[in-house]
């Protein structure tokens, strides 16, 4: 761990536990800080918060108090998901007080170099690629961040001869000042996330931050077929990695007469890729070049590619039952993501989506819900899901009240052979906590549905 002596002294306000705020504050107070953290959650409810206090850590629960910046903190280390229009968030911005995500700590004290990867859909194929593709290289791959363990207890323990890999959200790079990986990987942007920035500008703003401390020592991958991504390239102070799967004339990754070439060497051919999706070369492409970049033998990357059928809730294949193939796409939160999935498949397609409704609507998902066999619409959003499908011509739409209930209603629209999606377009929160929740629930009402035949 590099820079130890940074914190030691300082006054911080860790903001928000969960698992990141948790190790935050630990790590920070064996660096010597005086750490404080503040949870919404009371502190009778609050066992992490409990856990803390007999170690030594101060704890205010209940709220967010604005009193609590009369303490003079140095820094506010901020859970990703807390708002920014929070009124302690607000406060401290009036008074200067730095706030930053814990993936800023890592960055500070890791002495493994990072791969960082974001972008609006395919983050955490991409990251998990990577990491089986560096596996026997010459510097052993971590997983950390939103996919794996929370990036600063990573960082912690990670020696120069290990790297990072790291699949970071607009909202951890929202708090960042300093973060700098020696690979920024930017996969797409998409309308996302805008009920939390606000603009899409300010989305895109938050996105920049992976490449903005990046040097000519250091590597950006981006998507050449991104319109926005390719002209936020040009800011970039970074050597430039392009990857396409429609221009084979460049000096990155890139599709060539069926085959994805790394510069000008062959790497795999693409009837030898075992994860379905067209949508899943870019994800591929992005992968081999960040890790050709870092060391990853051709062979490892080739045997991965041959092998890796898909991380769980991301069109994740389920099985087939009762002679009908089910495919959990539960993290596609939202409509780019689903309509990847759909594009995915060429036999008729019966199609779960809905959830939290977050104002927009569906206009944009009709040209791929256009062929779909049949729509089950549930969640919050299932009325503009239905619209969106009738608009696109779609014979048979039912509604479900959750997913458990729409797997038999699914199941019940299809026939042997068919695909049953759930691609819901929307974020899980009206109904379940999270898009894992939502996904198990799918694969347990498969699987219950299963045993009833």
């Amino acid at each position: 761990m590099k820079a130890e002596q940074q914190f030691k002294g300082k006054k911080i306000l860790v903001l928000g536990l969960a698992k990141s705020g948790e190790a935050a504050a630990r790590l920070l107070a064996r660096l010597g800080a005086s750490v404080t953290v503040n949870d919404q959650k009371p502190y009778e409810e609050n066992e992490q918060a409990q856990a803390l206090e007999k170690e030594g850590i101060s704890v205010v629960c209940g709220g967010h108090p604005l009193s609590l910046l009369e303490q003079g903190f140095n820094l506010i280390v901020k859970n990703p998901g807390i708002p920014y229009h929070n009124p302690l968030i607000v406060e401290a911005e009036k008074r200067s007080i730095p706030i930053v995500t814990e993936i800023e700590i890592a960055s500070r004290i890791s002495e493994a170099e990072i791969v960082a990867i974001t972008g609006s859909n395919g983050k955490t194929t991409t990251t998990t690629l990577a990491v089986d593709m560096l596996k026997g290289s010459k510097r052993d791959p971590l997983v950390a961040g939103n996919i794996g363990t929370v990036a600063c207890a990573v960082a912690e323990k990670a020696t120069a001869e290990q790297l990072i890999v790291m699949e970071v959200s607009s909202f951890q790079l929202m708090g960042t000042i300093h973060f700098h990986p020696k690979v920024a990987v930017l996969l797409n942007l998409f309308d996302a996330h805008l009920d939390y920035h606000g603009t899409k500008e300010h989305y895109i703003k938050a996105k920049k931050k992976i490449f903005e401390n990046l040097g000519k020592d250091d590597y950006f991958v981006y998507n050449a077929d991104d319109p926005i991504v390719r002209e936020l390239a040009r800011e970039a102070k970074a050597q430039l990695v392009p990857f396409s799967t429609t221009n084979s004339h460049l000096e990155g990754a890139y599709l060539k007469h069926g085959q994805l070439f790394f510069k000008e060497e062959p790497i795999i051919h693409v009837d030898d890729i075992v994860l379905p999706g067209s949508h899943n070369l870019e994800n591929i492409l992005a992968a081999i070049a960040a890790t050709k970049l870092m060391g990853a033998a051709t062979e490892q990357i080739q045997h991965v590619l041959k092998t890796f059928s898909g991380v769980k809730h991301r069109l994740q294949f389920v099985g087939t039952k009762l002679e009908r193939r089910w495919y959990n796409d539960s993290k596609a939160t939202n409509i780019l993501a689903s309509q990847k999935a759909l594009s995915a498949f060429e036999q008729p397609v019966i199609l779960l989506a809905g959830g939290l409704d977050r104002g927009n609507e569906f206009d944009e998902l009709i040209p791929s819900l256009r062929g779909v066999k049949a729509v089950v619409a549930f969640g919050e959003t299932k009325h503009k899901i239905a619209q969106a499908a009738k608009e696109a011509g779609v014979k048979a739409i039912q509604f479900a009240e959750r997913v458990e209930d729409g797997v038999l209603e699914a199941y019940k629209l299809s026939e042997q052979s068919d695909v049953i999606l759930l691609s819901p377009a929307c974020a899980s929160w009206d109904q379940y906590r999270t898009f894992e929740e939502r996904g198990d629930s799918f694969i347990h009402a498969i699987e219950k549905l299963a045993r009833s035949e």
